[in-house]
């Protein structure tokens, strides 16, 4: 980008002694259109610079608010964690009460609700867990 800005420089230095040699030929009465001229040309360039300037930061902007995204993914991580290790120390408890109250058919029903749970539980991180593999899913549309 340096050279492209380098390209931009000396062209406005073109600009500028072209003016100077204009104005030195037809007077000072087209003085006031001639720096006119130029200010708009300089303007331009300004203004350009000023866009590239701001393009860079939104994308720099972009890209933080990216990897701040993809910080709270560690932070979806331990809820999940959190969650599992809370559902098997409950699970522990549940089984007991299950098989007093209700034998063996009563803990499977008391485990089938634990991994139902679970799997929904799952279900719902799963998106999160296959974005930051950077897998993507079946149901993505492109814009």
């Amino acid at each position: 980008m340096e050279a492209r800005e380098r390209a931009r420089d000396a062209e406005l230095k073109k600009e500028l002694d072209a003016t100077l040699h204009a104005r030195r030929e037809l007077g000072d009465e087209y003085e006031p259109a001639l720096v006119d001229s130029f200010l708009d040309k300089v303007e331009q360039r300004l203004d350009s610079v000023v866009d590239r300037r701001v393009r860079r930061q939104l994308a720099e902007h972009r890209i933080t608010v990216a990897r701040g995204a993809r910080d709270s993914g560690a932070e979806n991580w331990g809820e999940r964690f959190g969650f599992a290790v809370v559902s098997l120390v409950l699970a522990i408890p549940l089984s007991a009460i299950a098989v007093v109250n209700a034998g063996l058919p009563g803990l499977f029903v008391a485990w089938a609700g634990i991994v139902g749970v679970n799997g929904l539980h799952a279900v719902r991180w799963g998106p999160v867990r296959r974005r930051e593999r950077g897998d993507r899913e079946e149901s993505d549309w492109e814009g």
